[in-house]
C-alpha cells in the first residue's frame, strides 16, 4: 500500500512526538492506523540515529536508549540499508538542493514510495515547491 494512507517519518517528526509537542495527537492516530494495519509507515535508520544522538547530547543515555527502544516498537517499516536507487536519489537531491544529507535520505524514500513525508522542517520546503515530494506538515 503506497500514497495517502503512507507516509515517511523524519527526525523532526519524531522527536515532535516524544518531546509531546503540538502534533503529536495527530502521529498518534498515525501509528495507530498503521498498527491497525490501514497505512504503511517508512522510517531511515539514519533518522532513528539522528533522535538519537540529539536525545543522547541533550537529556543522556537513559532517554536516549528510551527513545530508541519507543521508536523501534512503532509499527514502521525501518529501513537500515541503502541500495542504489536510494542513494542515487538522495545523492541528487542534495545535489540539487539545499538540504542536508540526512534529510535527502527522508525526501529519497517518501519519492522511492510516492509518499507524503511527515515533517515541520522548513529546509524542505524547496522540495515542495520543486514538486520533488509532497509534505505533510506536522504544526
Amino acid at each position: 500500500m503506497q500514497g495517502s494512507n503512507s507516509f515517511v517519518f523524519d527526525s523532526y517528526a519524531l522527536i515532535g512526538y516524544l518531546e509531546n509537542e503540538s502534533f503529536s495527537d495527530y502521529i498518534q492516530e498515525i501509528l495507530d492506523q498503521a498498527r491497525k494495519g490501514y497505512s504503511h509507515l517508512y522510517l531511515h535508520a539514519i533518522h532513528l540515529g539522528e533522535v538519537y544522538y540529539i536525545t543522547l547530547r541533550e537529556q543522556g543515555q537513559n532517554l536516549a536508549d528510551l527513545a530508541y527502544s519507543r521508536i523501534k516498537a512503532f509499527p514502521v517499516k525501518l529501513i537500515d540499508s541503502i541500495n542504489e536507487e536510494l542513494l542515487l536519489s538522495a545523492a541528487t537531491i542534495k545535489a540539487k538542493y539545499p538540504i542536508s544529507y540526512a534529510d535527502s535520505f527522508a525526501a529519497a524514500v517518501a519519492m522511492i514510495n510516492r509518499c507524503p513525508l511527515l515533517t515541520g522542517d522548513p529546509e524542505f520546503k524547496v522540495l515542495e515547491k520543486h514538486r520533488i515530494i509532497s509534505i505533510e506538515w506536522l504544526t
